[in-house]
């Protein structure tokens, strides 16, 4: 995948991914707010972020999932996703980072497929499956500039 030559902190690589045709982006929703929006309640750093995406998606038009843990919820939380995003809840007994990793599987050989998160062994285990980590930070720079 274009864009390996480039260091995970350097602001350019997010752009670069973003600019790759048929692209998957994979966002560890809540590794992402709790990096940027950390004083806010889940509730409402869930819908910064998706609204954030959703403007991000109006841009680029690629493909965004954005995964959040729900094992510990008490039943189904109402999420207005924008137009574009796709919002995925892990499983009880599943957590968020055994979701991505699923989601990467899943995807055809082949495919540029970018995975936001600034934990090191999501960011290492999709590495290894050929998806390219993105630190938290740079997709919160990125929306900040949306």
């Amino acid at each position: 995948m274009p864009a390996r030559a480039l260091a995970d902190d350097d602001p350019a690589l997010l752009d670069q991914l973003l600019a790759l045709p048929q692209i998957h982006v994979i966002v560890d929703g809540y590794n992402v707010t709790k990096t940027g929006y950390g004083t806010l309640t889940l509730a409402d750093q869930r819908a910064r972020l998706l609204t954030g995406l959703g403007a991000l998606y109006a841009q680029t038009r690629v493909e965004l999932t954005c995964v959040f843990d729900g094992a510990e919820l008490n039943g189904p939380v109402p999420v207005s996703a924008p137009r574009g995003v796709r919002v995925m809840f892990s499983s009880p007994g599943q957590i968020a980072d055994d979701l991505i990793r699923q989601l990467v599987r899943a995807e055809p050989v082949g495919r540029a497929v970018a995975v936001v998160s600034s934990d090191r062994e999501v960011a290492e285990s999709v590495r290894r499956m050929g998806a390219r980590p993105v630190p938290s930070v740079l997709l919160l720079r990125r929306l900040g500039r949306a």
